[in-house]
């Protein structure tokens, strides 16, 4: 073999590193079925051969975030940590999935901001499930404690949503179905050359 040229593994690493990666982040209220959705996103995306991973709010507050509280300020600067991983893991070819509230509109367009920075794709999708919907939903019991009083702050009931002016897709999930959603949301990745 002449020296420059590529033996079958190194065009095996090229087609696998040099695939590109992006950040989908999945907003909305709690209950609006984000995580859900998430799920059957990665294995459609693991399905067409792409290294995915799926950075759970949930999981990122017992881990990543436990030191933080339920403020303005942490919540943003969880907001932060969370895109910076996203963020660290788009460049280097991954789709990372985050299906987290991220109730404050600064907050996550700074996140983008960050992305824009380093010609990163960030694709927001805002999961427009209703307040009514979700609270029918409630998979966290967290309406039910908060109309108790066990809980207050509430993202959208006595805590701010911030809905996403211009995201890339805004997915009503009302009447359609989580293999649906996942699939609208495979369509909007593949126009734009990421699925």
């Amino acid at each position: 073999m002449s020296a420059g040229s590529k033996t079958d593994d190194d065009v095996r690493a090229l087609s696998f590193t040099d695939r590109r990666g992006a950040t989908v982040w999945l907003t909305g209220l709690p209950s609006a079925g984000k995580s859900t959705i998430a799920r059957a996103l990665a294995s459609r995306l693991r399905a067409d051969g792409r290294r995915v991973e799926l950075l759970d709010g949930d999981e990122l507050r017992t881990h990543l975030t436990a030191d933080l509280g339920f403020s303005r300020e942490d919540r943003d600067t969880n907001v932060r940590r969370v895109g910076f991983v996203a963020a660290l893991l788009a460049r280097n070819g991954v789709i990372a999935l985050v299906p987290v509230i991220a109730p404050y509109a600064a907050a996550r367009a700074a996140v983008r901001a960050d992305h824009d920075a380093n010609d990163t794709a960030f694709v927001e999708v805002h999961v427009s499930t209703s307040l009514e919907l979700c609270e029918e939903r409630d998979v966290k019991g967290l309406y039910a404690k908060q109309r108790t009083g066990e809980l207050s702050g509430l993202t959208g009931v006595d805590d701010p949503y911030e809905i996403p002016a211009d995201p890339e897709l805004r997915l009503d999930t009302q009447g359609i179905s989580v293999d649906e959603a996942a699939a609208l949301v495979h369509d909007a990745l593949t126009a734009r050359g990421i699925a």
